[in-house]
């Protein structure tokens, strides 16, 4: 595995540093998604459960590119649920995530950066069992906030990639174990937890021909203390656009974090649904 991440990286600094730089000026886009997908099933002898689910997405990137400076700012919603036969509507997507990265540029490759980042959900997470389902986060609950300095390098506007020192705030109400608690605490809970660490933040775009898009977005975070407490999140998203207006959508997201579970995570979605180009 860390030999194929490694090679995949490679690959997309080959890739983008042949490619144009970014343009001077202000690139501003929205894009919105939605997908449904639904089965019906009367008096059907072979069996089955009829199902319906639908999900909305939702992206933003505003980039100011300047000679001296490039501010980008990035945003993205997503939300969905699904239902199988009898059961209750049950959410199947659940993100927010807003980005702002200021780069001054120094002449060279290699260029100092300050960021922020926050991240949380829309509405409740559930734990289900087979007669109950149980409350397990909220809305800002938890909700992560980073703030980091660094050095960033872009020689392109498909690839871009830092690597600084880092500030990561965990924020609960309800929900702190297992999220902000200290397990190591027994006779309080914590609803807030700080670390510090190294962050490194690696976005990469790349067109084939001219319905096809690959997104990858690369985030790793350690607090440097321990080999298995570094945080991974790998969310990468292949788009083929059939018409103006529809195209399939296939997004693999990998996460790591050892406070959550000891093994990773992994979510796939395969999706097609309409595309609206807001600006």
């Amino acid at each position: 595995m860390k030999n194929q991440l490694i090679a995949g990286l490679i690959c997309a600094l080959l890739i983008a540093a042949s490619a144009e730089e970014q343009p001077i000026g202000r690139q501003k886009s929205v894009v919105g998604n939605f997908g449904t997908t639904q089965t019906s099933f009367d008096n059907w002898t072979a069996g089955g459960e009829s199902t319906f689910a639908w999900q909305i997405n939702m992206s933003a990137k505003f980039v100011n590119n300047q000679q001296k400076w490039n501010w980008t700012n990035t945003g993205k919603l997503a939300f969905g649920k699904s239902r199988i036969g009898d059961q209750a509507a049950r959410k199947s997507a659940d993100e927010i995530k807003l980005e702002s990265v200021y780069t001054y540029k120094l002449g060279i490759p290699v260029n100092p950066y300050a960021a922020v980042k926050g991240e949380t959900q829309f509405a409740y997470g559930y734990k289900y069992t087979d007669t109950s389902a149980v409350k397990i986060s909220n809305f800002m609950d938890p909700g992560y906030f980073t703030e980091s300095i660094g050095l960033g390098y872009s020689p392109s506007e498909q690839l871009t990639t830092r690597l600084g020192f880092a500030l990561k705030q965990t924020v609960t109400r309800d929900f702190p174990v297992p999220y902000s608690d200290d397990p190591e605490t027994d006779d309080e809970l914590e609803t807030f937890k700080n670390e510090a660490g190294l962050e490194s933040a690696t976005d990469f775009s790349q067109k084939f021909r001219d319905n096809l898009l690959f997104t990858s977005n690369l985030v790793i975070f350690s607090n440097l203390q321990a080999i298995n407490q570094v945080d991974v999140k790998w969310d990468n998203v292949f788009t083929a656009s059939i018409t103006k207006y529809v195209n399939v959508t296939f997004n693999f997201k990998l996460f790591y974090d050892h406070d959550l579970s000891v093994r990773r995570q992994i979510m796939q979605t395969l999706s097609l649904g309409l595309t609206y180009t807001f600006i």
